[in-house]
């Protein structure tokens, strides 16, 4: 699985588990970091963590390993790293607070709430 469908992966599984604002960032002209960055919202610390076990089961099932994963024991801004996605699962309040879609504001959206933002091909 090339990074892109992982991406979506996450994303779809993340609304899978009702997650707010479900959004990809294509990273690649904006950072070395990463390729694309998942983000997703929920209500509480419970459905975050809901979100990010359901999006690690799912990229697990199609051989996705995490690299790294931190923030879980709160519940409030969960961090998976896949090396070329990151998925960022926060709290609403931490989401407005940090706002990672405004500081990386450069990287185009790709993927908004169950659509294509904009056309990217797989594998570039």
């Amino acid at each position: 699985m090339d990074a892109l469908e992982l991406a979506l992966l996450a994303a779809r599984a993340a609304e899978d588990r009702k997650a707010g604002d479900v959004m990809v960032m294509d990273m690649r002209d904006v950072t070395v970091v990463t390729d694309y960055f998942v983000l997703a919202s929920g209500r509480n610390p419970i459905q975050v963590r809901a979100i990010a076990d359901h999006i690690g089961e799912q990229a697990s099932r199609r051989g996705a390993r995490l690299l790294h994963g931190e923030g879980y024991e709160r519940g409030r801004w969960v961090l998976l790293d896949y090396g070329d996605v990151v998925v960022h699962v926060l709290c609403e309040e931490e989401r407005k607070f940090y706002a990672l879609e405004r500081l990386w504001g450069d990287a185009p959206v790709v993927y908004v709430a169950g659509r294509p933002a904009l056309v990217v091909e797989s594998g570039n």
